[in-house]
């Protein structure tokens, strides 16, 4: 059987070989946190800037008859996805009612897929920096309890300087991510209301005319 002390030197040494490993981690952590920040500015100039729907506008285009379906869709000022995704609704006058709606919600689904894998990443991020953070400050206080019952005041100030740095890189990188998230959620969600509205109003106009 395990003596106490032996499962304490056990546990001590998983502990130790966690450091190197947390402190990487860390800092892959911070450079994929820098990365999101990127995709998230470069979304708000090749995306975000471009999305100026006009709802009702666009809805009373098409109920009125003035113009087909998908000229009012092309000429709106929608996202490309979003348009590419109306356009194929209107390009099957083969299918009917019910064919019609189930091609709308593979749609949706696969929309709303896209949008959850980019939000996937910075809510892990989120989740993942706050564990990483914790995990780097607790390491090196073992050590640095040593260090000050044997009076290396050198060695324990390495140690809290360690738990320090660990612990703001990881808060930094959760808070960071947490706000490229919330804010990503607030657009796709408006994306999907709009993208639903305009399927919804389509696939009435399409049920009229048949």
């Amino acid at each position: 059987m395990f003596s106490e002390t032996g499962l304490s030197e056990i546990l001590r040494s998983i502990s130790s070989g966690l450091k190197i490993p947390v402190m990487f981690l860390l800092v892959i952590l911070a450079a994929f946190t820098v990365v999101l920040l990127g995709t998230l500015i470069a979304e708000i100039f090749t995306e975000r800037r471009y999305f100026k729907v006009n709802m009702p506008a666009i809805v009373d285009k098409i109920r009125s008859g003035e113009t087909t379906a998908q000229e009012t869709i092309k000429e709106g000022k929608l996202l490309k996805r979003q348009r590419n995704a109306l356009l194929e609704i209107t390009k099957h006058p083969e299918l009917t009612n019910a064919m019609r709606e189930s091609l709308a919600v593979r749609l949706i689904a696969e929309e709303q897929s896209v949008y959850d894998k980019r939000t996937n990443w910075s809510d892990m991020t989120a989740k993942l920096g706050p564990i990483l953070g914790l995990l780097g400050t607790l390491i090196p206080l073992g050590p640095g309890i040593i260090a000050l019952g044997q009076g290396d005041t050198y060695t324990l100030s390495n140690a809290l300087l360690t738990a320090f740095d660990t612990t703001v890189a990881g808060l930094t990188c959760a808070a960071v991510a947490l706000i490229i998230s919330t804010v990503r959620k607030t657009w796709y969600d408006n994306y999907m209301s709009v993208l639903e509205t305009l399927m919804e109003c389509i696939l009435e106009e399409e049920k009229s005319c048949d």
